[in-house]
């Protein structure tokens, strides 16, 4: 079920559609409000991506957001792809039990390979997780999500830009009109509601929000705690340490760590 947002969230609205007589999925959104939110995070955590890294990192957040919206409420979706030129990390999730939504993007420590690698984890509550990898060509990331639904999903996907910001995903169902689906242009999608029979299949929101809190940083650190307090805090009072998924700044001091550690030894 979709989870209200806190009050300083934007809802995202996704729009799912079935289109009569071509057994094809139509996914679509404007993705304003979750721009606006992701905006204001990198403004909360002082970060600035270079233009082009931005706008990947943009199309990622519409890519995971319209598959997740394409598929059952109990999933949730996790990406990491790597690309080459530029060299970075994506990594974006959507996760339809929470309609939590989140992502960034790395650009140190990144490993040179022949490659692009588009990594996959979906998991279906309360099942494990399903992992898939494929290689991708070039940097476009909605390209590459069409390349993930050929080579890992085994079916075929576009996506269109409606207006700036509006964004259309048709994905093929079983029986699908493939050559319908392969000729369409952005501007036949344009007015697709006047050419062929659509109908609404159901409406869900989505919202940015990591989920991070101080206790899930605590549980990272913990494996790390093993060998002793004294090594991993080096004598300081606090250690800082950066949600891997959003990318915000936490402190960690070290006696409030302690006292997690001892309550969670007596539980």
């Amino acid at each position: 079920m979709d989870v209200p947002p806190a009050d300083t969230a934007s809802l995202l609205e996704v729009r799912c559609y079935f289109v009569r007589h071509r057994n094809a999925l139509l996914v679509r959104a404007s993705f304003s409000p979750l721009f606006v939110d992701y905006y204001l995070h990198l403004m909360e955590i002082a970060a600035k991506h270079p233009p082009e890294l931005d706008a990947m990192l943009k199309e990622a957040l519409v890519g995971v957001v319209m598959h997740a919206a394409s598929r059952p409420r109990n999933e949730r979706h996790a990406w990491t792809v790597n690309f080459q030129h530029p060299l970075a990390n994506f990594f974006v999730t959507a996760d339809n039990t929470t309609a939590f939504v989140t992502g960034r993007v790395f650009t140190e420590d990144i490993k040179r390979a022949e490659r692009n690698v588009f990594y996959a984890q979906a998991q279906k509550h309360p099942e494990e997780p399903r992992l898939s990898a494929i290689e991708i060509d070039g940097v476009d990331f909605l390209k590459a999500v069409e390349q993930f639904y050929e080579r890992s999903e085994q079916r075929l996907a576009r996506f269109f830009e409606h207006s700036p910001e509006d964004y259309v995903l048709i994905s093929s169902q079983p029986d699908c009109d493939l050559p319908w689906l392969e000729g369409l242009t952005a501007e036949a999608v344009r007015t697709i509601d006047k050419t062929e029979e659509i109908s609404l299949l159901e409406q869900r929101t989505y919202h940015w929000e990591c989920g991070c809190t101080e206790a899930r940083i605590y549980q990272v650190l913990a494996p790390h705690a093993r060998h002793g307090l004294e090594e991993l805090f080096a004598g300081d009072e606090f250690l800082k340490v950066t949600c891997p998924r959003c990318g915000k700044l936490y402190r960690a001091h070290r006696e409030q760590f302690e006292a997690w550690l001892d309550d969670e030894k007596n539980q």
